[in-house]
C-alpha cells in the first residue's frame, strides 16, 4: 500500500507577487536607514524577485529587525511570523434571527465559539474585517426555513462540515486562490440547514477598513 505524499511545510508554501513586494519594501526601508548598502539592496532584491517559496525569502531579511512597524501584515504571514489577526476581547457569541434579520460584520473579534440561528429569517456574518480571539474558531449555524450567509476572506482557512436536510449547507469558492498558510486563523463551520440554507462564500479580503462594529 503506497504512502500518501507528505504535505508541504510552512517554508515550502508558495508566495505571491504581493509577498515579494512587501519584502522589497522592507529592504528599501533598511537601505534608507543605513542598515544595508545599495549593493546589498540590489543583491537581495535579485533573490526576492526570484523567490518561489517562504523559505526562499527568509534569509533575505534574517539579519534585519522583524518588527510589525517594518513588515506589513501579508509579508509577516509569508515569513511565518505570528498572525496579527489573532487576539483581542471576544465579541458576540450568538447571532439570532427569528422572523427577522441579524448581522455580524465590521471589525469585530470572533469568539472561539459562535452560534448562529435563523428561523423564518436571515443572518449575515462577514469575517473579512474580523479579528479572531483564538487561532481556531467554530461557527455552529442552524437555519430552519431561513438562511445564513457567511463570508470568509481567502487568507484564512475554512472547513465546512454542516448537513443540509431538505436544504443546502455548502461552500462557494469565489476567490479561486490557494489555501492560506498553516499560521493563518482556521474557521470550522458546522450545523444544520432544514428547509433552509447555509451558504459559506470564500472571497478576497476587502482593502478598505470600516469602523468598529458596535
Amino acid at each position: 500500500m503506497s504512502e500518501e505524499p507528505a504535505l508541504p511545510g510552512p517554508e515550502q508554501m508558495r508566495i505571491s507577487d504581493a509577498d515579494r513586494e512587501q519584502v522589497a519594501q522592507v529592504l528599501h526601508a533598511a537601505m534608507s536607514e543605513g542598515r544595508i548598502t545599495i549593493n546589498e539592496l540590489e543583491e537581495r532584491l535579485t533573490i526576492v524577485y526570484a523567490a518561489k517559496t517562504v523559505g526562499d525569502l527568509k534569509p533575505v531579511t534574517a539579519d534585519l529587525p522583524q518588527s510589525r512597524s517594518a513588515i506589513q501584515p501579508s509579508a509577516s504571514r509569508a515569513l511565518g511570523l505570528p498572525d496579527d489577526r489573532i487576539g483581542g476581547h471576544p465579541g458576540s457569541g450568538a447571532s439570532i434571527a427569528v422572523m427577522s434579520g441579524a448581522s455580524r460584520k465590521g471589525s469585530w473579534v470572533v469568539p472561539p465559539q459562535h452560534n448562529s440561528f435563523a428561523f423564518w429569517g436571515g443572518t449575515d456574518i462577514d469575517l473579512r474585517y474580523a479579528r479572531f480571539a483564538e487561532k481556531n474558531t467554530t461557527i455552529t449555524a442552524v437555519a430552519i426555513m431561513g438562511g445564513i450567509d457567511i463570508i470568509v476572506p481567502d487568507d484564512i482557512n475554512v472547513e465546512v462540515t454542516g448537513i443540509g436536510f431538505m436544504g443546502a449547507f455548502e461552500l462557494e469558492d469565489r476567490a479561486g486562490t490557494p489555501p492560506a498558510p498553516p499560521t493563518a486563523p482556521t474557521v470550522k463551520i458546522t450545523g444544520l440547514a432544514f428547509w433552509g440554507g447555509v451558504v459559506v462564500k470564500r472571497k478576497p479580503r476587502k482593502k478598505d477598513v470600516p469602523e468598529l462594529e458596535a
